[in-house]
Order: structure tokens, then sequence, then C-alpha cells
């Protein structure tokens, strides 16, 4: 040690408190208190936040130091989870909290179509922003209710500006009035009545279960289409060779335009849950994991008292089947993704191999399927495959289509999977009268836009794909002469600029950079190179698939792209 060194050192004064935030054991023990008295875990770090984000209305830094302190993590990796999730609000030293108030208006296309913009305008200016605050928020699943808004956790979807002021001022005097409502679901008495659940303590004959699957023809409904019964097979061998592992419940959806699985679980909870047990008894799976997205706060609700009901009847023991909720991300859709988050991390895809069917959930052999495949999946377990091997125009299956957009009955329709769009929207009422049909969405933001043209192209997986798009969570979404293709396609590119992880470049640049190529005139062979380099190196289905809305674009519509 030199002597100038040793001079410098002799110089330092002590510090008057440790390195870092300090620990405040106030916030400890409110952190302490919302946690309960089971030993804190890594994975609930999510819902550790929730707890937070739901008492006091914000993410204090003092708690996340002490939520941080709990779980044994660094601060810097609970803020990290924290700030990934668009539902959670943080609030660092000195800064103000948001109001105890939040109004969130949906901003995705059906919204738009239905005066969105107008409204979350008009809420803005006519109420008091310290008291309320009102956000242009992406898809939350309400499109057949347009404009979707919700009023904290209560849905006032369809209402006009002065509904919702009105409630809104009604919330701030009475805090109840912005909790949601339960809906008109069936119970766990009544689906008992009709035959549900029979089968527990009879158990199930694996193969038979597997066969009629495959009889069926069910594919998985999510998007990808897999063979159902193939699917569980592969997990079921892995499961036989790791000696445990776990059924997920994909309850995300989030690609806008879809709220199928809503509709199925606000009706009928008890199939999609039975689905589930069904699923595990299966496989073998020792828990099911059941991931809600936030928006449906009133799901959260429902399904947590009839998974109590199953416990208490005895279907299903206590923590067999788990409920959890995301917090605004739409990237936990896709299956890796969801499971980061269900570990309680932020919500990034991972690389594959390996797939999730072999190390999945804590490294264990996972199966995931979203509700509407479970849905049929125990459908089938009770009345056998031909219920679902509908023919249709050469295809086979049924399907329920997410309709929204300029018809007259939006919402959830059941049809054979042969179905063309002419049908679909006939089935939804026609058009809206003054509106003339010109272009659809297949199957949400991710899928492409098509012309009217093509009227007669099933709506099922594998007949999209020759005109550049695909079925995907079949959201329909239906335009009119009043509407325009060019600003339809830069509302999907935001909102998946807006939703990339921005764990890769393809991905999280590419989607900001093809916004800014969509200007006026399209650079059609620009948007066409960058379209080849976001699906070759994205590392998820989102970067790769973003393209589609105005590749599908610079196809069939190229005189409203003005592409040089």
């Amino acid at each position: 040690m030199t002597e100038k060194t040793a001079t410098a050192k002799d110089k330092r004064q002590p510090r008057p408190f440790p390195k870092g935030r300090p620990l405040e054991e106030a916030a400890l023990e409110e952190v302490r208190e919302l946690i309960g008295e089971q030993p804190p875990r890594r994975d609930f770090l999510i819902e550790y936040l929730h707890l937070l984000q739901d008492r006091f209305g914000h993410l204090a830094v003092r708690h996340l130091r002490a939520l941080a302190e709990l779980l044994g993590l660094s601060q810097a990796e609970v803020w990290e989870v924290a700030s990934f999730y668009a539902h959670f609000d943080l609030v660092k030293e000195g800064e103000t909290p948001p109001p105890a108030l939040t109004i969130r208006v949906c901003d995705s296309l059906s919204c738009r179509m239905r005066g969105a913009e107008a409204l979350a305008a008009a809420l803005a200016e006519g109420l008091d922003p310290r008291q309320v605050r009102v956000l242009r928020a992406p898809c939350m699943g309400r499109c057949d209710r347009a404009p979707a808004v919700m009023l904290g956790k209560r849905d006032l979807s369809g209402a006009d500006a002065a509904q919702v002021a009105t409630e809104a001022r009604a919330a701030l005097a009475d805090p109840a009035r912005a909790r949601p409502l339960p809906p008109p679901a069936e119970r766990l008495a009544a689906a008992r009545a009709r035959g549900a659940w029979s089968w527990i303590g009879n158990g199930l004959d694996a193969e038979e279960v597997l066969a009629a699957l495959e009889a069926a023809g069910l594919r998985g409904m999510g998007g990808a289409g897999f063979p159902t019964h193939a699917k569980w097979r592969i997990v079921k061998d892995n499961i036989a060779r790791a000696g445990e592992g776990h059924v997920v419940v994909n309850a995300d959806e989030g690609e806008p335009g879809t709220f199928k699985d809503r509709h199925l679980l606000e009706t009928a909870p008890h199939r999609a849950l039975e689905g589930a047990l069904i699923a595990a008894e299966v496989v073998g799976a020792r828990k099911v994991w059941i991931y809600l997205r936030d928006e449906y706060p009133e799901l959260h609700a429902l399904l947590a008292e009839e998974i109590a009901a199953l416990e208490e009847a005895g279907i299903a023991p206590p923590g067999r089947i788990v409920l959890r909720r995301g917090a605004g991300a739409y990237i936990c859709g896709e299956e890796s993704a969801l499971i980061e988050s269900l570990e309680g991390r932020r919500g990034l895809p991972r690389h594959r191999p390996p797939y999730v069917a072999e190390k999945g959930l804590f490294g264990a052999p996972t199966l995931v399927n979203n509700v509407e495949t479970l849905w049929w999946a125990s459908r089938i377990v009770a009345e056998g495959p031909d219920i679902f091997a509908v023919e249709h125009n050469g295809r086979r299956g049924l399907r329920h289509y997410s309709v929204s957009g300029r018809v007259k009955r939006p919402g959830v329709h059941l049809l054979p999977a042969g179905s063309t769009i002419r049908e679909v929207i006939a089935t939804a009422g026609g058009m809206e009268d003054g509106h003339r049909f010109t272009a659809f969405v297949p199957g949400g933001a991710s899928s492409g836009i098509l012309p009217a043209a093509l009227d007669d192209v099933p709506l099922d997986f594998g007949c999209l794909e020759p005109h550049g798009a695909f079925i995907g969570s079949a959201a329909v979404m239906v335009l009119s002469d009043r509407d325009d293709v060019i600003g339809a396609a830069r509302n999907f590119l935001a909102f998946f600029a807006h939703e990339s992880c921005g764990q890769c470049t393809p991905c999280r640049a590419g989607c900001v950079k093809a916004l800014q190529l969509m200007e006026a005139p399209w650079d059609a062979e620009r948007l066409e190179r960058l379209a080849a380099i976001m699906r070759d190196a994205s590392i998820c289905g989102l970067g790769q698939a973003a393209p589609n809305a105005f590749q599908t674009v610079l196809r069939h519509f190229p005189e409203a792209a003005g592409g040089k």
C-alpha cells in the first residue's frame, strides 16, 4: 500500500447507516401481515405484489424493500419483476401515488370502432385528475361490449361518458362501487346436477380418454392447433419418467379481439375445471395451476369460490388447484413466459428447446392448455367424441368464435370449424345497418387482415395460411367500408410494440421500426425485409407473427398502403 493510498483511507469517515436503502420495521410488519403466517415463497412474488397493490393502491419502495428482505432477494430483482407488469404502480420516495380510483378504457381495434378514443378524452376532461386516473389500456377481453371500460375492478363496458363519470363519482364516496360483480355462472351444485364430476371416486382410464380425444379430433384452441391427445401423451410419458409434473390452465387470453375463454368461464366454469382435473389424472400431474389474466377480476372471485367449493365437497384435495393472477402482460399468454410468471419472475419467453412438456414449471414436465381446449375435453369425456366431431365444408370439429366489430350481435358464437366469414357474420346478426363488409381479422391481431373477397375460405387450421394469415384464437373482427385497414394495421403494431417483452432486438426494435415505416406512403420493400428478420430471429410468436398485420395489407390492400 502506498503512502498516498494509506492517507486517503485514513481520512474516510464511517457511514452513519448501512449502504443501500434502509429497512423500515413498520413496512416489514405491514408486508408480513399481508403475507400471512405461511413461510414466504419466491414463486409467490407476483401474488405478494398484488396484495400490496390491492391494499395500498400502489407499490411503495419501502414495501418492496421489506418484501425483498422477507424473500431473501435483492431489491433490484423485486423491482425488475414489479416494473415488468403494467398493473403495478411503483412509487419512489418523494413521488405522488396515483389517485384512489383508476378508469381503464381499451384502445384496441374493436373498441376504437365503438368510440373508445372519444370516451377516454371525455372522461379525462370531465373528471378531476387528482381523484380519478384515466388510462388507455390494451385489449381487456370485453370486445363484445365495446368500448371496454373498467372502473377500478368493475366492468362498465358499453357505458357512455356520462354514465361512467357518474359511477366514478359514486365510487369515490363508496369504494364498493368499484368492486367486481359476480357473473351469472353455473355453480357446483348445478354442475353436479347435470352429471359433472361423476367420475370422481371411480377413476379414469387414461387410454380411453386419450382415444376419445383422438377420435374427436380435438386440437389446442389457444392458436397452435397441436392435437390434444398427442400433447397429453407426450406429457404423460415425460411425467412417468420424471416422477412429477403439472397441468397449467392458460386463462391469459390477451390477443386483441379474443374473449371466448372469459365467456366460457363466466357461464360454465366447471367444464374447464373438470377438464383440467381430467388432464391431471390422465398425465399423472400432482397439481393444476390456473393462470388468469388480471383484467378478469370477477372471474378471479368466482373461481376462488368454486375451487373452495370443490375442496369442501372432497372433489379436489386442498391445494390441488392453485389460482394465480397475471398482472397486465400480453406476452404471458405464451406458455413459456406464462411459466416464468408463475415462478415469480418477469414473463420472458424461454429459448427452445427444452420444451415445456419436458422441462416446465419448477423444472418438471408441464401440460399447458387453454380454457377452451379443457372445456371441450371435459365434454368429450362425458358425452363422447361425436359431440365435437361435426363436419362442415370438408372440415371437422367445433369452435367458439369471438366476434366483434361491425356486426349486430357481437359475442361468442359456436359454429363448425369449417364455417366461412359470411356464415360467422350471419350468425352474429349480419352487418350493422349502413355498413358494407370490406375486410376481416380471422384470429386476433397477430393473424392478419383479409379482404371480404375471401368469404368462402373455412376459418380453420391450415386454411388461411395460403393467404398469409391463420386462425389463431378465432378472434374475428369485422370491418366495414367506414373503417381504415391502414389504421387497423397500425393499431396492431402499436399494440405489439407496447407489449413486447424487450428480450430480443428483432421484436423490440422491429415493431417500433415497422410503425415508422407504416407512415404513408408505405415502403413495401423495407417492410418485407424487416418482416423476414422478425420472423427468423425473434424468440417467440409475438415478434414472429407481428408482421402479419402489415404483410397482409401489402398483399391484399396494396392501393390502401400506397407503397412505393
